[in-house]
Parts: structure tokens; sequence; C-alpha cells
């Protein structure tokens, strides 16, 4: 009974939750994109956007932002949801097919450069199942996305795990978990075994990093050098607030 309710609750929590971040995302964008050699808390970031999904192209990043921040709006009203799905998506897998692919496929080994290939695809695919287009093949990639994620975990343990705060006990035990956790979730939306439960679960697995890795990073509250006003962290917190909110809606389902 719990769990039923759990999962009935969650499109009303979990689709404001991803459209508050694709608003997010795309504020942040229209800012650094117009201000491409601002320097952030005293720190040069270099020229933006910071996601490496854009073109580094400031009138074409902003007009990207721009788009998303319509989208995330969109997503809330049944009325303009599905076409609002259905253009983030595209825009999405557009982005990372013309600039992360040909990248990650010139060094395949490099890990950052594999997740901004599998990060905006996750993105996209949830904004698709959200909007109810393409969910075959959503689901498929999605689940794909999460596996890749999970692999990743188990390659660089010391690393990731180095990125946990240290009042969190035995962090590489934490980095293999969530790993395994990736893996199960993806598994399960993939083969379509106990979907709902696996998205809800790493759904709440992205809150809880939202909470207790990210928030307080944007926040200063770890004495992280530059991380206050660092571009990188606040669009890392917005993604993973996105990730957060659109598995608890793919876990819920969504009124189309």
């Amino acid at each position: 009974m719990f769990r039923k309710t759990f999962l009935a609750a969650l499109p009303g929590l979990g689709l404001p939750i991803f459209s508050l971040a694709i608003v997010a995302l795309g504020v942040e964008t229209v800012v650094c994109a117009r201000h491409a050699e601002q320097t952030f808390g005293g720190v040069s970031y270099g020229v933006t956007p910071v996601l490496p999904w854009l073109p580094a192209v400031p009138w074409l990043a902003s007009l990207f932002g721009v788009i998303w921040v319509a989208c995330g709006a969109c997503l809330l009203a049944r009325r303009t949801r599905r076409t609002a799905a259905l253009v983030l998506g595209g825009l999405l897998l557009l982005c990372t097919l013309i600039l992360d692919v040909p990248k990650y496929a010139a060094n395949p080994g490099n890990m950052s450069l594999r997740t901004a290939v599998f990060e905006p695809l996750s993105l996209a695919c949830l904004a698709w199942l959200i909007g109810g287009w393409l969910t075959v093949a959503s689901r498929y990639l999605l689940a794909l996305s999460l596996v890749v994620f999970g692999v990743d975990h188990f390659l660089a343990l010391a690393f990731i795990g180095s990125l946990l705060p240290a009042w969190i006990p035995w962090h590489v035990f934490w980095v293999a978990f969530f790993g395994a956790a990736f893996i199960a979730a993806g598994l399960s939306i993939g083969l379509n075994y106990w979907q709902r439960p696996g998205a809800a679960g790493i759904g709440l697995m992205f809150a809880i990093w939202v909470v207790t890795l990210h928030l307080p990073r944007v926040l200063g509250l770890y004495g992280i050098p530059g991380a206050p006003g660092d571009p990188n962290e606040w669009s890392s917190l917005f993604i993973a607030v996105a990730l957060w909110g659109g598995t608890w809606a793919l876990a819920g389902g969504t009124e189309k």
C-alpha cells in the first residue's frame, strides 16, 4: 500500500522538479553566454557555454537557453507538454550527436567525454518519456545511459570517492553501491521489469546527491575554492535535479 501511494504521488513531485531544473539550465546558459568572458567568484572559467552540449557561440547558446526555459515552463501544462517534450528532447539529442559524440569517438577512454554524451541523452529520453514520444527507444537509451553511469562508477572508484565530503564514511563502498544501483535501475527500465520502483529508487539517489553533495558545494559549505561561483558546479546541480525529477516522473507516470 505504501509503495503504491508513494509511486502515485511521484508525478506531482517529479514533473515540477524536472521542469524547474530545465528552466534553471536555460537561465544559466543565457546568463553565461551573455557574459562569456566574465569572471565568477574571482576565478576565470573561460568562455561559455558551460554545458558541453551547446555550441560555443554566445548568441546561439543564448537562443538554446531561451528555448529550454520555454520548454521547461511548457512541460507543466498538459496542453503544451507533448510539444515541449518533443522539442526539448530533440534539441538535446541533436546537440549531443553534433557536438559531443565526435569528441568522444576520438577519445573513447575519456570518462568525462562519455558523461558529456550520456547526460544529455538521458535527459532527452526522460523528456520524451514524459511527453509520450518514442517510448520504447527512449526507454532503451535511458537504460543504456544508466548502465554506463554505473560501470563508470566502478572504473573510477577512487576518483569519485575523493569527491565525497569527509563527513560521509566508507567512500569507496558508497561509490560501488551507487554504481550497482545505476546498473540495477538501468536493467529494470530496459527490461521493463519493476521499472517504476527502479526509476523511483534512482530518483531518490539523485535527490540524496543534491542534498548532500551538489547543493552544499554551490553554497560553499565544503570549502572548495571557487565552488560557490563556478558555473560548472551550478550546472552539475541542475543536471542532478533534472535527473531526480525526470526519473520520479517516469516512476509515477504522467498524464498526457
